[in-house]
């Protein structure tokens, strides 16, 4: 018996009854208080969905899909056969992050693929190197800096290191990651790593930078 079942709200019925109204054993009185108790149980199950559905953490189904639409519009879909535990982090992720800075857009894509990225800015000394110091080195470290190139950085994003489900082989493959034997698992969705496509790649470096600018972006594995 749980909190809310027909059994718990039969039970709760029952004790408010008189006690001298029927004996101890009476199939008609429980008839009648078993079809209000399936009713109000069904009531109660739906009242707990409904509050699940209020707030991100607990929300399911096509709500979490309204929640997206509700904050980022069309910008953060629901990715094909995503669960909804995946699709939860990923709003989450995405509510409060940092934006229009260098630490946001590394960040950004650090969430997506678990790589920094490599960030280079032409205005900025700290990338290109100035004389008489030791952040730069042909061919080694900087690069060659342009006042022309305003409000313009360079990206070379990363992909996922890896994917598919670690640990879990294919059927019938006993082998397993090097050193570590597959384990004896049905694999699931929501199990996959690096699920990531390249388009979410470019769609997380054009929501982290700055408006007006421009961010020339290379893929890389």
């Amino acid at each position: 018996m749980a909190i809310g079942d027909a059994k718990d709200i039969s039970g709760r019925i029952i004790a408010l009854v008189p006690a001298r109204w029927f004996a101890d054993s009476n199939p008609i009185r429980d008839a009648v208080i078993a079809g209000a108790s399936n009713a109000l149980a069904l009531v109660y199950s739906i009242l707990q969905y409904v509050k699940n559905q209020t707030r991100i953490a607990t929300a399911t189904d096509g709500f979490l899909d309204l929640i997206s639409f509700d904050y980022f519009g069309s910008s953060l879909p629901r990715r094909s056969a995503e669960l909804d535990n995946p699709f939860r982090q990923r709003i989450l992720a995405n509510l409060l992050r940092e934006r229009a800075t260098r630490k946001g857009l590394t960040a950004a894509l650090v969430t997506l693929t678990g790589r920094a990225p490599l960030i280079f800015e032409p205005t900025r000394p700290l990338d290109t190197g100035a004389y008489n110091t030791n952040i730069c080195g042909y061919g080694v470290a900087g690069g060659y800096g342009s006042l022309v190139l305003n409000d313009q950085f360079f990206v070379i994003a990363y992909r996922p290191s890896t994917s598919g489900i670690p640990l879990i082989a294919g059927y019938n493959v006993p082998t397993g990651a090097y050193n570590t034997p597959s384990r004896a698992d049905y694999a699931s969705l929501d199990q996959i790593v690096g699920f990531v496509t390249d388009s979410d790649l470019f769609a997380a470096v054009d929501g982290a930078k700055a408006a007006g600018t421009i961010a020339w972006t290379q893929l890389s594995d």
